[in-house]
């Protein structure tokens, strides 16, 4: 790096199997509008899912337009209900366990694992790094970096419940994807944002996604 030169140093974006890829949308659409740096991991099974979820496909290759399109479309599948510059995304194949994530020497603000399914969970709970989403997850709890684990499943067996125990215990918040509605919400969007924003509240980075509890009670009803 040259004298003078800013050190690039994201958030890394971890999508796991689970149900939700919107929430990662939202999560990754207010990175973006925070002028926050972006690395992002698109797990095989989290693939399907948003195949299953939205009809795209994200593959390697294309990733700059499969991204585009995933982060234009709305919670409720509208496509083209955002306009999103992706110019501060870089993308890490799940499988290259060489990539920079990969090493603690790699510079991060931390980790955002959006949704997280309970293999996910319990692959970082237990030090797994079967892939490069659960190896930067690992590395982020080892460098004392915060991570976030969005948790996306209903109901919890008590093995995933001492699995999120056990991150607890080394630092990461667990935040379930669970909307509240004291916000006001009228739509699915606003749903979908009050999770994001919930994790990114967590992770300390300033957004505008939903509305503030501000101690008046009423506060949500239409006016």
């Amino acid at each position: 790096m040259n004298a003078g030169e800013t050190q690039r140093t994201p958030w890394i974006v971890g999508v796991s199997g689970a149900s939700g890829t919107p929430y990662a949308a939202a999560v990754l659409r207010a990175l973006l509008a925070a002028g926050e740096a972006v690395d992002l991991v698109v797990s095989r099974a989290s693939r399907l899912t948003l195949l299953d979820e939205t009809g795209i496909s994200f593959r390697d290759a294309h990733w700059q337009d499969d991204l585009r399109e995933w982060l234009a479309r709305g919670a409720d599948g509208k496509p083209g209900a955002f306009a999103v510059d992706i110019g501060a995304v870089r993308h890490w194949s799940a499988g290259d366990l060489a990539a920079g994530p990969s090493s603690g020497s790699y510079p991060a603000k931390g980790m955002l694992v959006v949704p997280a399914s309970t293999a996910c969970v319990a692959g970082v709970a237990l030090g797994l790094s079967k892939d490069l989403l659960q190896r930067a997850a690992s590395v982020t709890l080892k460098e004392r970096r915060p991570l976030v684990v969005a948790v996306r499943e209903t109901p919890l067996n008590g093995q995933t419940l001492r699995h999120l125990v056990a991150l607890d215990d080394a630092g990461a918040s667990v935040v379930p994807a669970s909307p509240a509605f004291y916000a006001g919400a009228t739509h699915i969007q606003d749903l979908v944002d009050f999770v994001a924003g919930r994790v990114l509240d967590a992770a300390g980075v300033r957004h505008g996604l939903y509305r503030r509890w501000k101690g008046t009670l009423g506060g949500a009803a239409p006016g």
